[in-house]
C-alpha cells in the first residue's frame, strides 16, 4: 500500500507539472496520472524511470518548433495533449505493467515494447516535423503535405530508431526488459503507425481550401469529406494500434 500510495502522489506531481507547462491539458493530466500510479503501484521505480524514458523526452520535444508547428494547419490535433491521446500511448503499456505482477516476463516485455513504440512515433513525429523537409508517403513514397499521418523522412526515421533505443537502454539498465526485443519492438511499432496512418486512418478533404486534411471541421471551418481509409480511425486509434505492435512484438520475442 506504502508503493501504491508513493506512486500516485508522484504520479499527481508529474501530471500537474506537465499540466502546468502546457504539455497536457486537465484531461490528459488525468489520464496520465491514472497511467503513472498504475505504473508505479504495479512495477515500483524499474516501470516508473521507463515510463519517464518515455514522458520526459516527449514533452520537452513537443516545445520544439512551435511556431513552425502551429503553421500546420492540416493536422488532426495539436498543442496539449488530452486524454484520449494520453490513453492512446500509455494505456496498453499500464495494462501491461499491472498483469506483468501474475504473468512474468513476456508482459513486463510488453510494457516496455509499447512505451518504446510510443516514444519511436514521438522522436519521429516532432523531430521530423521540427527539422522540416517535404515527407513522402511510406506506401507510395509521393510528396506529401507537413504533418500528414503515413509520412515518413530521413531525419524523422533516424529519430524514430532513437526514440526506441532511448527506452530500450532504460528498460534493460532497470531491469525491466532486455534491450534488443524492446529497441525493435518499438521501431516496428512506429512503422506500423505510419503505414497505418497512410492507410486505414481517415485522410479527409475540405472543399474550401482544396487540400487533404486529418480534422473535421478543417481550421477554416469548413466540414471536411473523408477521401480514403475509415473515418472513425484517427490518429489516436493508429497511435494505440501501433503501442499493442510494440507490445505483441515485445512480449513474443522474450517468450521464446
Amino acid at each position: 500500500m506504502t508503493q501504491i500510495a508513493f506512486g500516485c502522489g508522484l504520479a499527481a506531481i508529474v501530471a500537474y507539472a506537465a499540466f502546468r507547462a502546457h504539455a497536457l491539458d486537465r484531461s490528459g493530466a488525468i489520464a496520465a496520472w491514472a497511467i503513472g500510479s498504475a505504473t508505479f503501484g504495479a512495477g515500483g521505480w524499474p516501470a516508473a524511470l521507463v515510463l519517464f524514458a518515455f514522458f520526459v523526452p516527449s514533452a520537452l520535444l513537443s516545445r520544439l518548433g512551435r511556431e513552425r508547428k502551429r503553421g500546420l494547419v492540416d493536422v488532426a490535433k495539436s498543442g496539449a495533449r488530452d486524454a484520449r491521446q494520453v490513453l492512446a500511448n500509455g494505456g496498453i503499456a499500464a495494462a501491461a505493467i499491472v498483469l506483468a505482477r501474475f504473468l512474468g516476463a513476456p508482459l513486463a516485455a510488453a510494457f516496455a515494447g509499447a512505451f518504446a513504440a510510443a516514444s519511436s512515433d514521438t522522436w519521429g513525429t516532432e523531430i521530423g516535423t521540427w527539422i522540416g523537409g517535404r515527407p513522402r508517403s511510406i506506401l507510395t513514397l509521393r510528396p506529401l503535405a507537413a504533418g500528414l499521418s503515413g509520412g515518413i523522412s530521413a531525419a524523422g526515421t533516424a529519430a524514430a530508431a532513437i526514440g526506441a533505443v532511448a527506452v530500450a537502454l532504460v528498460a534493460q539498465a532497470a531491469h525491466v526488459a532486455p534491450f534488443w526485443p524492446i529497441a525493435l519492438a518499438g521501431f516496428i511499432g512506429a512503422t506500423v503507425d505510419s503505414l497505418l496512418g497512410g492507410s486505414v486512418q481517415a485522410l479527409r478533404y475540405c472543399p474550401t481550401c482544396k487540400r487533404d486534411c486529418e480534422s473535421d471541421p478543417h481550421i477554416c471551418g469548413t466540414a471536411t469529406v473523408v477521401r480514403r481509409g475509415i473515418a472513425w480511425f484517427e490518429n489516436d486509434a493508429v497511435n494505440l494500434a501501433a503501442t499493442v505492435a510494440g507490445a505483441a512484438v515485445a512480449a513474443s520475442i522474450v517468450a521464446r
